[in-house]
């Protein structure tokens, strides 16, 4: 899903208004994955209900108070606000659920984002402490970066 790719994304954030578009949906928004994402990855905060949505395939994860409001970027999609972490959030995120996605795709992330974008090592560092992955993150930070 390229960033003009995103009904999907307007859908969920219409249906789903306090969820934060994240993980392989965000990285494909964000274009640092070579993934097709076959369903919208929403985070909601822990505790939160499960919402009801019949399409598109939505796939939800819980996050916690500390890090779900944490990184939050809102971006105007077909005219309205639809909300999505950053780029650092985003790549922090997927070391964090790296057995859920894969640490393929989450390495794949960096380097792309290594490649495509001003690296802010100290903004990524930030948000891996946030999210208690920087001892994970860390060997691929020093090796791509």
């Amino acid at each position: 899903m390229s960033p003009l790719d995103h009904p999907d994304l307007v859908t969920v954030a219409l249906r789903v208004p306090t969820g934060v578009v994240c993980l392989i949906s965000a990285l494909s928004f964000h274009e640092l994955t070579t993934e097709i994402p076959h369903e919208v990855h929403v985070a909601l905060a822990r505790g939160a209900e499960r919402p009801r949505l019949l399409h598109p395939p939505v796939r939800f994860f819980w996050f916690g108070e500390n890090t779900f409001g944490k990184g939050v970027e809102i971006h105007k999609l077909d005219g309205l606000p639809v909300r999505i972490y950053s780029v650092e959030k985003t790549l922090a995120d997927c070391f964090k659920f790296r057995n859920k996605i894969g640490l393929d795709t989450a390495i794949e992330a960096v380097k792309l984002y290594r490649e495509r974008r001003r690296v802010r090592i100290d903004v990524l560092v930030e948000f891996a402490r946030l999210c208690r992955v920087e001892r994970v993150m860390r060997p691929y930070l020093e090796a791509l970066l």
